[in-house]
């Protein structure tokens, strides 16, 4: 499948080009009622992906097994492998999507996915989820969606393990609610190598009346890729984003969001810094909208990027649309170098300079790295980023791969 080939089609044209794997035309029609994925699309202008939408990939179909039992949730190419006994993990053959997605790319892994992987999270779950990846050169498509009860509280983390996927396209995404006086803590742990594969993600999250939802998102490596968020907040809900970047070489990465304020007295706060270094570019593209139903709102985004040499650039747009007067917002914006004051300052402590340069640059990085509650899941992210930041790839489970099954 080639996703130029889709470019101007009509549903009805779409289904018939996907031919048996073109499922759910409802998805189709929004797909296609939204901008194609390229330069022109605002949610995509940044990223660089045309030459992967210009590839032929036949779109990998696994079919189901039963799972091992283990520690952790394994998903191989789009199937559970890997699960926990104590935990609801089952196939829906669909579920309602977000009809409001801006993202035209949602749509299509919803028509592109058989089967959906539900997830059921009881109470005080930690949750450890692993996409592993062993089909080379495919595209490989699916959803997952969490559900959890009113009153509880989970934490989810998600790791990526590159087997044999070279050159593959992953389309996935999230579809969650967080219920009633819920939290549900979700963290992104993610580093590829630019000769690996390509992560398109694309979720769609609800934070219904007094729920919590804490999204941290980490993503280190090199190579391209692209995380779409869409979160929803209804009356007293609170939202605390993090995302942290690091890219290296030629990356093309980031976050493009769009968090909406529905209900009255909602709190959103999103937080981002980006560090780059040679030809990488950071995309940090994300607009709160705050509706006219929601009186009182708080919400606050700020992005920062450190650029480490001159090729390096960082796509910055932060954004508030309001609907209403009565609120507290703020977003704001920052790239630059290192603090030359604070080199000078370490330097003249008998630091040489590329040892005071790592200690700012981690400094930086371990200030939103630190607002991981979980110890555990703290120390493995610090981990990651300086694995990726010291050239030593993991690519490793959060506990160890053989101690998940």
């Amino acid at each position: 499948m080639r996703l130029l080939d889709l470019k101007g089609k009509s549903a009805g044209q779409i289904a018939g080009i996907l031919g048996a794997d073109g499922t759910h035309p409802e998805y189709l029609e929004r797909f296609v009622a939204l901008p194609f994925p390229d330069k022109r699309s605002e949610a995509y202008r940044y990223a660089d992906l045309e030459s992967l939408w210009e590839r032929d990939l036949p779109l990998h179909r696994g079919e189901p097994v039963t799972p091992r039992a283990g520690k952790c949730i394994i998903i191989t190419d789009g199937i559970v492998t890997v699960a926990p006994a104590a935990i609801s993990v089952r196939y829906l053959d669909e579920t309602a999507a977000d009809d409001e997605h801006y993202d035209p790319l949602y749509y299509l892994s919803h028509a592109l996915s058989p089967r959906i992987i539900e997830v059921t999270l009881p109470e005080g779950e930690r949750l450890n989820i692993e996409h592993h990846l062993h089909t080379p050169g495919a595209l490989i498509a699916y959803r997952i969606v969490l559900r959890m009860e009113s009153n509880t509280q989970a934490t989810v983390t998600e790791k990526f393990v590159d087997m044999a996927g070279e050159a593959s396209w992953l389309l996935y995404g999230y579809d969650a609610i967080v219920p009633r006086d819920a939290t549900l803590t979700f963290i992104k742990d993610q580093t590829i190598r630019a000769d690996r594969y390509t992560v398109v993600a694309s979720h769609a999250m609800k934070v219904e009346e007094s729920g919590t939802l804490h999204f941290g998102s980490f993503d280190f490596g090199q190579g391209r890729g692209l995380q779409h968020l869409r979160i929803v907040l209804g009356e007293r809900a609170e939202l605390k984003a993090s995302h942290l970047l690091y890219g290296a070489e030629n990356a093309r990465r980031g976050t493009v969001s769009q968090i909406v304020h529905r209900g009255a007295h909602s709190m959103s706060q999103q937080i981002a810094k980006n560090i780059l270094k040679e030809t990488a570019r950071g995309i940090f593209d994300a607009i709160i909208l705050v509706e006219p139903t929601a009186r009182y709102t708080k919400a606050h985004q700020n992005n920062k990027a450190i650029l480490l040499n001159d090729g390096a650039y960082m796509a910055s747009k932060p954004q508030l649309e309001i609907h209403i007067d009565e609120l507290e917002a703020s977003h704001g914006s920052t790239t630059g170098q290192l603090d030359e004051r604070q080199l000078f300052y370490l330097r003249s402590r008998g630091i040489a300079r590329e040892e005071a340069r790592k200690m700012l640059i981690l400094a930086f990085a371990n200030e939103i790295i630190d607002t991981i509650a979980d110890a555990k899941i703290r120390e493995q992210v610090h981990v990651s980023f300086e694995n990726a930041y010291y050239g030593h790839v993991q690519l490793e489970c959060l506990e160890s791969c053989h101690g998940c099954e």
